[in-house]
């Protein structure tokens, strides 16, 4: 069964990008996906500040990453690029932690104007990590996502629609990745 680790870049919560990402995981696992979900906010601020490579923190975060065969990774963005604390945590990793891995970086933002700060800031960092196959880039802006009382949230029709083809993207990507993968391991 395709494993995804979703990652929420966020350093608050709850929050849209937070939101985002639940939203994302849970039309995965409706289609037999299982997906982990975690939150560079809950490692220790220290760890990241003070690149802390062995922190005990860091262990399940890899593992789950080792596993993954997709990453969804969530980020607001802040002043034309992704968050600082989502780059600690990038630059904890291992050199080539993506490789073999799947890409769909979500972003949102308060106005358009900042849409290619994925193109710019992270998807050159993703790359450096191994990354060769990353999907597009679903970029909203607070607006296209509308928090319930409940906490749950409403999405733009145009957003809701482009998530669920990007979704649908990275399930096949996977699914074309595991089976290039068996022929290789038969032969």
């Amino acid at each position: 069964m395709p494993h995804i680790l979703a990652i929420a870049g966020s350093p608050s919560h709850p929050s849209r990008t937070y939101s985002l990402l639940e939203y994302a995981s849970k039309i995965l696992v409706q289609q037999g996906i299982t997906v982990d979900i975690i939150s560079v906010r809950d490692i220790p601020s220290e760890d990241l500040a003070y690149g802390r490579y062995d922190s005990p923190a860091l262990e399940k975060p890899k593992a789950l990453l080792e596993k993954a065969d997709g990453v969804i990774i969530a980020t607001p963005i802040y002043k034309a690029a992704y968050t600082g604390v989502l780059k600690a945590f990038l630059d904890l990793l291992p050199q080539k932690a993506l490789v073999g891995k799947v890409v769909l970086p979500l972003a949102t933002g308060g106005t358009i104007a900042h849409l290619l700060a994925i193109e710019y800031a992270l998807k050159p960092v993703l790359s450096e990590l191994g990354a060769r196959h990353i999907l597009s880039t679903i970029y909203s802006i607070d607006k296209q996502i509308q928090v319930q009382s409940d906490g749950s949230i409403e999405l733009d029709a145009e957003i809701a629609q482009r998530l669920q083809d990007v979704l649908s993207d990275l399930v096949k990507a996977i699914n074309i990745s595991a089976a290039t993968k068996e022929v290789a391991h038969a032969n």
